[in-house]
């Protein structure tokens, strides 16, 4: 069972939260894959199925970023990933994030 991650930790300041950058979740071949059905698929449902509770459907949102930021704008019948396990997935978005923030600073 997963535990909540803020993903907003690193991204907060003393007047609130500062932009969030578009990390991509890279593959892995640990990754599930799921059939979008339009109306049907939602990723708090997902995230429950896969992650043990519907916090997390940002992680999947990330690693699809090739349909927008929104799950509904996914055309019916594409292939979504899904990042998996859990706990990889969050240890890659860490990684991106310390990457952004070397790079980019806070």
């Amino acid at each position: 069972m997963s535990v909540y991650v803020d993903r907003y930790n690193k991204f907060r300041t003393n007047d609130g939260t500062s932009p969030i950058p578009g990390i991509v979740i890279p593959n892995s071949a640990t990754d599930k894959k799921v059939i979008y059905v339009t109306g049907k698929t939602r990723f708090d449902i997902l995230s429950q199925e896969y992650y043990g509770n519907p916090y997390h459907g940002w992680l999947i949102l990330l690693a699809n970023q090739q349909f927008g930021g929104m799950e509904f704008d996914i055309p019916n019948g594409e292939i979504i990933r899904i990042p998996f396990p859990f706990n990889n997935a969050i240890e890659l978005y860490n990684s991106e994030v310390n990457n952004y923030i070397r790079l980019y600073g806070e």
